[in-house]
């Protein structure tokens, strides 16, 4: 949902002001399970907690879009306007 845009070399949206902050509604619900495996590398089988649900989202999308419609995209953010000059390019 954020994205740097630049112009011939300027920055148009040069500080986080001007992003789009997502909300809770706009995700789905979210189902947890808990799978207890502990990992090789952290002290006492501690696992990484905070990178996972920033890394998933974007090929998801991407991916859930390319089922829905048909259409890949290569960039982010999905917005509208990509994906429908990717149906028109298709």
């Amino acid at each position: 949902m954020e994205e740097l845009i630049h112009k011939e070399g300027t920055v148009l949206n040069p500080n986080l002001g001007d992003y789009y902050v997502p909300t809770s509604m706009d995700i789905p619900e979210i189902q947890s399970i808990i799978v207890e495996h502990p990992g090789r590398l952290g002290p006492y089988g501690a696992k990484v907690i905070g990178e996972p649900p920033i890394v998933l989202p974007a090929p998801a999308i991407v991916n859930a879009i390319d089922n829905a419609i048909g259409v890949r995209l290569t960039e982010i953010p999905a917005t509208p306007g990509r994906v429908l000059s990717s149906m028109k390019n298709d």
